[in-house]
């Protein structure tokens, strides 16, 4: 943020300003919760916690150079404090402040959410907005009622564009994020089953993605996935203008339509297409992707359409495409060790529709003399139809012609059963440590092997421990 006064952050927060020398003195331009990222002149929220309280850490923010904090009360430290209700709520309406800002400064707020796919895209969003002007983007899958704001509070005079990737675990979640960031765009990816055990079915995972749409006017743009029939739908709950994209065929209808032809993938398993526009921008451009997989098709192409929303130039988005890299860890991250083993570290987060991406890659990177194998763990909240998902989970590895599929966590049977009704060959093990033993037993240099699970499994450690061979002292990308 522009740094304002201590008495202009108590009123953007709604606080009391305690233990300030002089309210008229200058905060900012950084906000942090954490008093070790504290930096000078930054703001400080002291957020509690179950088993950490921000509170406790006043006096080490202030060592590091904090210039004020946000509190829920008032604390016995050497520090000015705006004590407010909620800090987080404050933190929310800082950032408001900060976006509100912006906006009089001709800011441009992007709006991501869909059910898998957000991280990967907003980082294309990034990275071809960057290209015509400053632009915010979050860190990781900083996509919450604590992270969005944290993010939207990086926003100074200079930003051009910010984009805010919005998650959802109910109803109301984005619409809030939206109020704490008001998109001017906003993008839809798509609707799938994560987190179904959370919202009931996908038609509630529906409702909860289109308040986005919702939060738009009737100057905004909405950026649809028309070959998601629900996100499709969605175009009848918005007052702004459509932008259609599709992977496959140009989509009917709207103010403008991105698609892509012509899409081939080399032996990494990028592709390469023609990127078309019609309608407010108009023309075609090649694009050589250097993200991995089938899927960054359709998330390159919101990119492509958001960017166009924008006002940028179809050749400079090409471009911008062509020349992005991944940006956050654990996304298709492929890792070729010394001895030739591949590793496509994917184990960020889990999903069916992000399972099914990542095998399908998987498969792709096959090389002569080689195997690929899956590394699969449990894909979590999914409620009801858990069973079933990582039966298919496994059917599909076996239909793309995985040789060997070995699976953890409370679902991993249901996988192999998967895997052997589709004529597969898997192997339940009982944890981490008896699959990184198997995998280092069994794979050889010209093999690529797959590891993948949600979060709480934190599988990347195994990815990881496989990434340094027994007697060599590092990996090489």
């Amino acid at each position: 943020m522009e740094p304002i006064t201590l008495d202009e952050l108590a009123r953007a927060t709604g606080g009391r300003l305690v233990r300030a020398a002089d309210p008229g003195a200058r905060v900012g331009p950084d906000v942090v919760i954490d008093s070790r990222r504290a930096t000078p002149g930054s703001v400080f929220v002291a957020i509690p916690g179950e088993r950490v309280d921000g509170h406790d850490y006043l006096d080490a923010a202030a060592s590091g150079g904090a210039a004020a904090a946000l509190t829920a009360r008032e604390v016995d430290a050497d520090l000015a404090q705006v004590v407010v209700d909620d800090p987080v709520a404050a933190l929310q309406r800082l950032a408001r402040h900060t976006v509100d800002a912006g906006h009089a400064g001709g800011l441009v707020v992007v709006g991501v959410t869909g059910s898998s796919g957000k991280t990967s895209t907003k980082d294309l969003i990034g990275q071809v907005l960057g290209r015509f002007g400053a632009t915010v983007v979050p860190p990781g899958s900083f996509n919450n009622e604590i992270g969005a704001p944290l993010t939207a509070c990086r926003v100074d005079g200079a930003t051009r564009f910010l984009v805010a990737e919005m998650g959802a675990r109910g109803i109301g979640h984005v619409r809030a994020l939206t109020e704490v960031t008001p998109p001017d765009i906003g993008a839809v990816l798509n609707v799938g089953h994560a987190h179904v055990g959370e919202f009931g079915s996908v038609e509630g995972i529906a409702q909860a993605k289109g308040e986005l749409v919702e939060a738009l006017d009737a100057d905004g743009w909405a950026v649809l996935n028309a070959a998601d029939p629900l996100v499709a739908a969605m175009a009848s709950r918005r007052r702004a203008r459509v932008a259609w994209f599709a992977d496959a065929g140009e989509p009917e209808g709207g103010d403008l339509r991105v698609w892509a032809s012509d899409v081939v993938a080399d032996d990494l398993q990028r592709f390469s297409f023609t990127l078309h526009a019609d309608g407010a921008v108009t023309g075609s451009e090649p694009v050589a992707l250097g993200v991995l997989g089938r899927h960054n098709v359709a998330n390159a192409l919101a990119a492509a359409a958001v960017a166009l929303a924008a006002g940028c130039d179809l050749p400079g988005v090409a471009e911008a495409l062509t020349s992005a890299r991944p940006q956050s860890r654990w996304r298709m991250e492929l890792v070729t060790r010394a001895d030739g083993l591949a590793i496509l570290n994917d184990a960020y987060n889990a999903n069916p529709d992000s399972m099914a991406a990542a095998l399908t890659s998987l498969a792709g990177l096959r090389r002569d003399g080689g195997r690929v194998v899956a590394a699969v763990g449990d894909m979590l909240e999914l409620g009801d139809t858990s069973a079933q998902a990582h039966r298919a989970v496994g059917e599909l590895a076996a239909r793309l012609g995985v040789d060997e599929v070995l699976a953890i966590g409370a679902f991993g049977n249901h996988v192999i059963d998967g895997v052997a009704a589709g004529g597969g060959r898997g192997q339940y093990l009982e944890g981490k440590d008896e699959l990184t033993r198997h995998l280092r037993a069994s794979l050889g240099p010209r093999d690529v092997v797959l590891v993948k699970a949600s979060r709480g499994l934190a599988l990347e450690t195994v990815a990881e421990a496989l990434a340094v061979a027994d007697d060599e002292g590092e990996s090489h990308r």
